[in-house]
C-alpha cells in the first residue's frame, strides 16, 4: 500500500490513498491555515476508526448487536515522554458484560493498535524529484 502527501500551500498537504483524498494541515496558531486535521489527529483518527471497524467485524461474525458503536481516542503526544492514547469504546447498555469484555480484548488486536504498540520498522530516504524509486 502506498500513500502520498503532496504540498499544497504552507503546511497544508493533499493526502492520497488509492482513490481517496484528504487534506492535512496545522492550526493557525502553529503557522497553518487549519484546512484539515493535523497529522497527530490523523494518527488518533486511524486508531479510532481501525478499532471501531475491528470491533464491528468481530461483533457481526458473532451476531452481536453493537448498535451505534463509537470509539473515542484521547491522544497526548508527550513531547519528552512516550505518547499516550486513551481509547474508549462506547457500547449499548444492554450488551452483556462478557460480550463487552470480549470486544475490548478484540479491539486491542486492530492493525493500527498493534503497529502503535511496537514491532514497527520505518526506513527514511531522500530522493531527487526527477529520480525514479529503486
Amino acid at each position: 500500500m502506498k500513500v502520498t502527501a503532496q504540498r499544497r500551500k504552507g503546511y497544508a498537504h493533499s493526502l492520497t490513498a488509492g482513490n481517496h483524498a484528504l487534506v492535512v494541515d496545522e492550526p493557525v496558531d502553529q503557522g497553518g491555515t487549519d484546512t484539515g486535521p493535523t497529522p497527530s489527529q490523523l494518527l488518533a483518527l486511524s486508531l479510532a476508526s481501525c478499532t471501531a471497524i475491528t470491533v464491528e467485524m468481530y461483533a457481526a461474525r458473532k451476531q452481536w448487536d453493537v448498535g451505534a458503536l463509537a470509539v473515542d481516542v484521547d491522544y497526548e503526544p508527550g513531547k519528552n515522554e512516550v505518547p499516550r492514547f486513551d481509547v474508549t469504546i462506547v457500547l449499548p447498555d444492554e450488551l452483556p458484560e462478557e460480550q463487552a469484555q470480549q470486544l475490548l480484548k478484540i479491539a486491542g488486536k486492530c492493525p493500527v493498535h498493534r503497529a502503535l504498540k511496537g514491532g514497527v520498522e520505518i526506513t527514511d530516504r531522500v530522493m531527487p524529484r526527477n529520480a525514479s524509486p529503486t
